[in-house]
């Protein structure tokens, strides 16, 4: 029974930590190998044929640095202002904002990896894969399994 106790005790103790908030890096599993592969390629076709350069991830995110901004990067439970213009491949601009608040840990994982990547005042571009975006069960205005591009710039967090 002591045996019992201690082990409550100590689960209960490891259970409360400070109150930061430690989500991780909470990217998707990639399931299906012909949607990576197709992103990619589509990401890398559009590079391609725009003359430019970006640097990726492990997970397939795409990113160009413009402007780095400051040294200090945003954490995953840092409230984050950005002002981006969301479009397809195609150039569709499908949401802009000039400048939009909210939580990194409720967005797209995508950004959750990309938007650290900025300094305060950072300026760049991210190239999601579907994957990392909304798949293929996106809200209503999104098109399904679509690689998305975002023009951002994180003005404070």
């Amino acid at each position: 029974m002591r045996f019992i106790l201690l082990c409550i005790t100590i689960l209960i103790f490891i259970g409360c930590g400070d109150d930061t908030c430690d989500i991780g890096m909470r990217l998707p599993s990639i399931t299906n190998a012909t949607v990576y592969d197709t992103d990619i390629v589509k990401i890398n076709d559009y590079l391609d044929a725009n003359n430019i350069v970006a640097n990726s991830t492990a997970s397939g995110l795409h990113y160009i640095i413009d402007e780095a901004g400051s040294e200090e990067k945003p954490e995953q439970c840092d409230l984050v202002q950005v002002a981006y213009t969301g479009y397809y491949l195609d150039e569709t601009v499908f949401d802009s904002s000039f400048e939009s608040q909210f939580p990194l840990t409720n967005v797209i994982a995508g950004w959750r990896e990309g938007i650290p990547l900025f300094g305060k005042n950072g300026k760049g571009k991210l190239l999601v894969p579907s994957y990392l975006a909304y798949g293929d069960q996106p809200p209503s205005s999104i098109r399904p399994n679509a690689v998305m591009v975002f023009d951002i710039e994180l003005k404070n967090f």
